[in-house]
């Protein structure tokens, strides 16, 4: 048995492990924590802190997705991280701030990350990864303090906002990778935080989100990359999220794809690499749920724009496609 694991190859083996988790796992799932990004391939960084450092140089997004448009107080967020391998030790560093806006409801992450790379091969490396996080929380109940049987009355139990209310989270993740390849397993924060507990409110607490991400770059011929990724997510309360994507690359510029969210969403994605340095990409969601086809729903739109800082064009052979 041990020589037949031999002679499969490191990604098929991670490949196999994490197919199997999904599966187990999902047996077991039961309301969808972590902000959700149709564009995950491109900020992988939020999710699993082991992507710190990978791609060589230091890199830099920011994203903004609007989810919903048309719903009044529908999902906003925005993301903005930059991270890099410091030295030539294995060691990578990189800082994030996500910032989430659901009704009355303000949540921003301040996230710091590291990692640890290890050589398995002339191509693989794998790295081990650590997030540690500062959340802040605001909830304007006064923006919902209205009795609509008696205009003039307030509920004495929604008198106060909370502002600024602090909770720390650490995290963690596997991240492997090749120049084809990658596969992952994190969970990003560990913590099960109570935002708030009051006499008369119900308590909102912050459950583990597990995911699990993999992806392919396949060379169609000299011009034309083809990219198929897998993202899931765990989390108890919640169905067992599956996200599959397929994206191509043409002349190591243009970049047109679509993707599924299992019993959610249909997506459409296009990008521009516009030079070696700098991408923009973005995307649109539409539901296939009975929200999808509410007429107070225009569908979700997300953005993201990255720049690399290559200082050595000369070792780059093309533009990295994760």
């Amino acid at each position: 048995m041990l020589n037949l694991l031999k002679t499969i190859p490191t990604y098929k083996l991670l490949t196999i492990g994490l197919t199997a988790v999904v599966l187990f796992l999902g047996l077991k799932v039961q309301a969808q924590q972590d902000s959700q990004y149709t564009q995950y391939m491109y900020n992988t960084v939020s999710v699993n802190p082991g992507y710190a450092g990978s791609r060589g140089h230091m890199s830099m997004a920011a994203l903004h997705r609007s989810q919903w448009v048309g719903l009044d107080g529908a999902p906003k967020t925005q993301t903005l991280n930059i991270h890099s391998p410091i030295g030539y030790r294995g060691v990578g560093l990189g800082v994030s701030i996500v910032n989430d806006q659901i009704g009355p409801t303000s949540e921003t992450y301040f996230d710091t990350d590291f990692s640890y790379t290890i050589f398995t091969s002339a191509e693989g490396r794998i790295s081990f990864g650590l997030k540690a996080s500062a959340h802040l929380l605001d909830i304007r109940f006064s923006e919902l303090n209205q009795d609509y049987n008696n205009p003039g009355g307030q509920d004495p139990t929604l008198q106060q906002d909370i502002k600024n209310k602090f909770s720390p989270n650490i995290g963690a993740g596997i991240y492997y990778h090749t120049e084809r390849y990658y596969a992952g397993i994190s969970v990003p924060r560990f913590l099960q935080s109570t935002h708030f507990d009051g006499e008369n409110l119900s308590t909102a607490k912050e459950q583990m989100n597990f995911y699990l991400i993999t992806g392919y770059v396949f060379d169609i011929n000299e011009t034309l990359k083809f990219k198929p990724t897998i993202l899931s997510k765990i989390v108890q309360g919640a169905p067992l999220q599956l996200d599959l994507s397929a994206n191509f690359m043409y002349d190591e510029k243009f970049i047109m794809g679509a993707g599924y969210r299992w019993n959610a969403a249909l997506s459409a994605m296009i990008g521009f690499q516009v030079s070696r340095e700098f991408m923009i990409g973005m995307s649109y969601d539409k539901e296939t749920t009975a929200l999808g086809r509410a007429t107070f729903n225009d569908g979700s739109f997300e953005i993201i724009l990255r720049y690399d800082l290559i200082k050595h064009l000369g070792n780059l052979k093309s533009p990295r496609f994760f």
